[in-house]
């Protein structure tokens, strides 16, 4: 990598830093207590989501062949983030459980607000990272989990959401008229199970038990302990408490956002448990441009999928000729997801049109799900 980086680069990568807003903003609501404790979530739903209103769409795409060198302040910020969010959670932990001076409600709501944080930046940054090759990235990415309590989903994003996002087989993957509060109870489940049992499965592979310490699972259970303990070291109960409140939040905010990202989108069966390759049209696509450089361009998901590995600066848009589009960025799609009749009405008609665009010789879907069960994992 040349040195210095160059700050023409960095311009163009600010907005994408524009995360580090939140860290100010939790110390302001932690140390003022009072309304102050709102604004991290109205930060990480609203602000953004206003400023998509200015903004509008970015329609444009970088050139996928950009040398590394030249992502070095897009890289960064993505790097940098664990440790900010370590100390930022964990000093504001410690403040709020020793100073006294906020009251029961204005701490619920203000670790409700790192929640969010958490899970709009953290989780966000840590999905990123653990798709890359670098092994200091994919630390980071475990470590990131690990403060939300977490881990496993390194494993079942990688090895099978991946892998079979859009078929039975992908518990992430919403289904058609399944509302968010039944989707999280059963994905919250799944998941790890899922995890669990893709991890086992390597290695049986390789003659090995699951108990065997190459099983990633007692990293995950390792990191997540750590975290938890410092927790009870730095609030006790108090901030044991707060610490597993902020990590519920993140999860709850992951979930919402894998709920939007696939609802109702479903690759092609083509026999014998197999299914056509993932494509563009088989995620959600949002060109909201603000909503983007919070969430990194993760909005820009038919082309994660598409292309897992490829770095988000340089994650494609698709027209609506070649992906389906979200009216709305992710904020406020999920704000409707946690409604499940306004959900419907919006996201229903949505998925019945991109149906017949992308599959007309498929005249029953209920006939089609029906042939489809989940096959033995």
């Amino acid at each position: 990598m040349s040195f210095p980086p160059n700050l023409n680069h960095f311009t163009k990568a600010l907005p994408f830093w524009m995360s580090l807003l939140t860290v100010p903003t939790a110390i302001f609501g932690a140390v003022n207590g009072g309304w102050a404790v709102f604004l991290l979530p109205v930060i990480c739903w609203y602000f953004f989501s206003i400023l998509d209103a200015f903004t509008g769409l970015n329609l444009d795409n970088a050139d996928t062949d950009t040398d590394d060198d030249d992502l070095f302040w897009y890289r960064l910020i993505t790097m940098i983030w664990f440790p900010i969010q370590f100390i930022t959670s964990f000093a504001i932990l410690w403040y709020v459980t020793h100073s006294g001076h906020l009251a029961i409600w204005e701490k619920i709501v203000l670790f409700f607000g790192m929640g969010v944080m958490c899970g709009s930046v953290g989780i966000v940054y840590a999905h990123e990272l653990m798709h890359q090759k670098p092994r200091i990235e994919r630390v980071l990415a475990d470590l990131l989990l690990a403060m939300v309590l977490y881990s496993h989903f390194r494993s079942e994003h990688l090895l099978v959401h991946h892998r079979y996002v859009g078929t039975p087989r992908d518990a992430v993957t919403a289904r058609y008229n399944e509302g968010f509060h039944r989707y999280f109870r059963r994905v919250f489940v799944e998941s790890i199970q899922s995890a669990w049992q893709v991890e086992t499965r390597r290695l049986e592979a390789r003659q090995m038990p699951p108990g065997h310490p190459s099983n990633p699972f007692y990293l995950y259970w390792a990191l997540q302990g750590a975290m938890l303990v410092l927790a009870i070291a730095l609030g006790g109960i108090t901030g044991l408490l707060l610490f597993l409140w902020q990590a519920f939040i993140a999860i709850w905010q992951l979930e919402l956002t894998n709920y939007v990202e696939h609802y109702g989108l479903t690759r092609k069966h083509l026999g014998d448990g197999k299914y056509e390759h993932v494509k563009p049209h088989h995620s959600w696509n949002a060109a909201h441009k603000a909503t983007n450089w919070l969430l990194i361009n993760l909005q820009r998901h038919s082309d994660h999928h598409y292309k897992p590995n490829r770095r988000f600066p340089l994650l494609q848009n698709y027209t609506a000729e070649e992906a389906p589009q979200l009216p709305y960025g992710y904020p406020i799609m999920a704000v409707a997801a946690m409604i499940p009749p306004v959900w419907r009405r919006i996201m229903n008609p949505k998925v019945q049109t991109w149906r017949r665009t992308y599959y007309p010789e498929i005249e029953s879907w209920l006939a089609y799900k029906n042939a489809t069960n989940p096959m033995p994992r």
